[in-house]
């Protein structure tokens, strides 16, 4: 039934004593509930996981001050100032190496992010909070403590206290709640330092809505962004509203969440739009919402890459007269021949775009699956290649013999095989190729960690694999990547006995070439010396800042985002800049 309120004991202190014994609450913050248990509690970290049905993605841990952290990671001046700054995002710091749990300072259960380079921290942000990790003089309660959305992984973040009680009933062991209503829900900003500078993962509490300035005037317009990691845009002349993050669009939770979160963002701001833009993918749900409430309003469709670079370029203010050469690498987008793109170099303005290169297509045997499987997609890479996959490769052990035949004969026949060119899914096949992460449980599962692979190779190593960088296949058509070569020298290294580590390293280091390579070839061909470094590859800040260093060695030079977010959570910038800016390329929604 519904939760009994404590009557007469002090319920802060209650909640911090049920915490200390390894109870999972619901605590309503600013934005929504938080899911929050000790964080140095392996069980109640496990049983949390295990509720919230989450796989191994990390979880964020409060703390209540910087003394609580220092030991578990490394905290540079911009990091510090993030933390302890008035936006108070949960800050993404390189876990440190070099110290062992010690028994005076807190630390952290290994399932509070298994596998991951990073520990996502927080300080904390309301009263509420820093009564809960307890006032001096407080009785000994816990110094660590993960604080989770409370949702089911993927859903929107609950808001409304008797809906929390229903949806957290089978998350939470008790809850603690206040009067305020909550009319906007919000959940936490994630950020990262790369070189120095801050890359948002995910903009919400304490970014959003705050308006983005533009480079350029737009028509008023909504861009409905993508269907993951959703977030929406209103702009008006030389001004931009994102929303907040909303999640992932695949269930109505979402949905609901979406629309409500158009409302509300049109009762803060004079836009009222006269235009939509979305993404071309023919099955997105944010597509159908935007021809769904047009009534009458042209739709724009705008191409998943184009709209990544247009962000990148909007949000380093440039005004679109002269291209960029864009780098939009990340897991799926829809491609204009409707193979699914991802691994794109694009010639690209606000007008429109050319691709001029892109990684080799290969079949992405049955869509979502290889997704979930990263093993999949090192097979489908290993047979493109023409690579025997006998001698025990990790990637063949992980897969069901079972599976494994449906996989050849799918393949064989290319039945449910989309082609892909995406540089996400190459990461996944590396990843479970060299024996890391064969199954993802969380968007990028594999990807994280291969860069935390790499991360702990030994730092004398400096060979690099190379791809092969192909002719076009028609005059001006766009050169073809082909990573055959890294994927034979990665078996050859493997079958050797290297360390996964050590393979890792190097595959970094081969895309980090292949994007130099590319980019000095469209500045020999375009005159071109921009580049924008976009997608949600690029949230890999190994990658990031191998790119950006090789390319600003050579001239280049070098955009990468600090306001929104690399991945689809920027997306909608894109589309806005694009739609808006050449009113007489409106098509029919179609």
């Amino acid at each position: 039934g519904p939760p009994r309120p404590v009557t007469d004991a002090d319920p802060v202190a209650e909640a911090r004593r049920l915490l200390a014994h390894g109870a999972i609450l619901a605590v309503k913050g600013l934005g929504g509930y938080h899911l929050a248990c000790d964080a140095t509690d392996p069980d109640v970290v496990a049983r949390l996981r295990r509720r919230k049905s989450r796989g191994d993605k990390p979880f964020a841990v409060m703390a209540g001050s910087l003394d609580d952290i220092e030991h578990l990671v490394r905290l540079a001046p911009e990091e510090r100032s993030l933390l302890t700054g008035t936006s108070r995002p949960i800050v993404l710091l390189r876990r440190r190496t070099d110290t062992l749990p010690g028994t005076e300072a807190p630390w952290p259960a290994l399932a509070v992010a298994p596998g991951s380079p990073d520990l996502g921290i927080m300080l904390p942000y309301t009263p509420l909070h820093h009564l809960l990790l307890g006032l001096p003089g407080d009785p000994e309660g816990p110094r660590l403590l993960v604080m989770t959305s409370g949702n089911v992984s993927g859903e929107p973040i609950v808001t409304d206290d008797e809906e929390a009680v229903q949806r957290l009933e089978h998350l939470a062991d008790a809850w603690l709640t206040h009067d305020r209503p909550i009319h906007v829900p919000c959940d936490d900003s994630v950020v990262r330092v790369v070189d120095a500078k801050p890359l948002i993962v995910r903009r919400a509490r304490g970014y959003a809505p705050l308006p983005l300035t533009l480079p350029v005037p737009v028509r008023p317009s909504l861009a409905v962004g993508g269907d993951l990691k959703n977030v929406l845009c209103l702009g008006e002349d030389r001004r931009a509203w994102l929303s907040a993050h909303i999640g992932d669009m695949d269930d109505l939770a979402t949905q609901r969440a979406f629309e409500r979160a158009v409302t509300q963002l049109e009762s803060v701001t004079p836009v009222r739009p006269e235009l939509l833009a979305a993404d071309r993918h023919p099955r997105y749900r944010s597509v159908r919402f935007a021809v769904r409430n047009a009534s009458g309003r042209p739709v724009v469709r705008v191409q998943h890459h184009h709209a990544h670079v247009a962000a990148a370029m909007a949000e380093h203010g440039l005004d679109g007269s002269r291209p960029v050469i864009g780098v939009a690498f990340d897991g799926t987008g829809y491609g204009d021949d409707g193979a699914v793109w991802g691994g794109e170099f694009l010639l690209a303005d606000y007008d429109g775009f050319t691709r001029i290169g892109h990684l080799a297509y290969v079949p992405l045997p049955g869509g979502d699956a290889a997704v979930h499987r990263p093993y999949r997609m090192a097979l489908a890479h290993l047979r493109t290649a023409g690579i025997d996959r006998s001698d025990g490769l990790a990637c063949v052990a992980a897969c069901p013999p079972g599976e494994l035949r449906v996989l050849e004969q799918q393949l064989e026949r290319n039945v449910n095989c989309v082609p892909t060119s995406s540089m996400g899914r190459l990461f996944d096949a590396v990843s479970s190729l060299a024996g890391v992460c064969h199954r993802a449980g969380y968007e990028a599962q594999a990807a994280v960690e291969l860069e935390a692979a790499a991360l702990r190779a030994s730092g004398g190593d400096t060979v690099a694999y190379a791809f092969a960088v192909r002719a076009p296949e028609s005059d001006g058509g766009p050169v073809r990547a082909d990573p055959s070569p890294v994927l034979a020298a990665i078996v050859d290294d493997l079958r050797a006995g290297m360390e996964p580590a050590l393979v890792a390293a190097r595959f970094h280091r081969a895309v980090t070439g292949l994007v130099h390579r590319v980019c000095v070839l469209a500045r020999e061909r375009h005159g071109v010396d921009t580049v924008a470094l976009t997608g949600g590859v690029f949230l890999n800040s190994l990658l990031s800042s191998a790119c950006a260093k090789s390319l600003g060695a050579d001239g280049f030079t070098v955009l990468r985002h600090h306001l929104v977010p690399p991945g689809d959570g920027g997306l909608a910038l894109g589309q806005l800049v694009v739609a808006a800016h050449v009113p007489d390329r409106i098509g029919d929604p179609d």
